[in-house]
């Protein structure tokens, strides 16, 4: 746990005190969280759930490095726009790999795996750290990947943003985050690849096309 001590110190012979801040935060879920949590954990069976589990796999932050390398050095002398999408598919994967496990350092939440009995019997798989909640890893990948396509002609853009949300909502009906966890990851990702545009310059070159198809 990382404490910022509390400051003492004397103005005009009247002794302050500022409040101290503790890290991590703890963060709770909403009561809609729970009542989601809860449907999940009483509903759910074991197919379903490994069904969820393995699809889950496909927005790992492993994988996706793994992806986005591949598709890099694919790019290479090809053209400008091909290596300039490149490098952004790249850059956003890694910095999106990092920034979660720096937000964990700083938030703390139980996952909703963590809190039920029932939901084991029905299937329900214990994912990573207990208290590494908030927020999805794998939303915040989904949504960056969800906001890179928009660049896309619309069929291919419905197509990945369709896969990004299906599999970011895997992460709930496994019960390793918080209905709540999911969705800041996600919008949190969108956000991260719209900043990194402008480095990168994508979507510079690429066809417009979406907006008309």
């Amino acid at each position: 746990m990382y404490t910022w001590l509390e400051a003492m110190h004397t103005r005009d012979g009247v002794r302050i005190s500022r409040r101290a801040t503790t890290f991590p935060i703890t963060v709770r879920p909403t009561p809609a969280d729970v009542a989601i949590a809860d449907a999940i954990a009483r509903n759910t069976a074991p197919a379903p759930e490994q069904i969820a589990r393995g699809l889950t796999w496909g927005a790992d932050e492993k994988v996706l490095l793994v992806v986005a390398a591949a598709g890099w050095l694919a790019s290479r002398g090809r053209s400008a726009t091909v290596q300039r999408a490149g490098n952004h598919a790249l850059l956003v994967t890694v910095v999106a790999s990092l920034l979660p496990h720096g937000l964990k350092l700083l938030f703390n939440q139980l996952r909703p795996d963590r809190l039920t009995v029932i939901g084991h019997v029905h299937g329900i798989p214990v994912s990573g750290h207990r208290d590494d909640a908030f927020p999805s890893g794998h939303a915040l990948h989904m949504g960056a990947l969800a906001s890179a396509a928009a660049a896309l002609p619309t069929r291919s853009r419905r197509a990945i943003q369709a896969v990004a949300v299906g599999l970011s909502l895997t992460r709930i009906a496994v019960l390793a985050h918080w209905a709540s966890d999911v969705a800041a990851g996600f919008a949190l990702g969108a956000t991260l690849e719209r900043l990194l545009r402008l480095w990168t310059g994508y979507p510079a070159g690429m066809s417009q096309r979406s907006k008309t198809r």
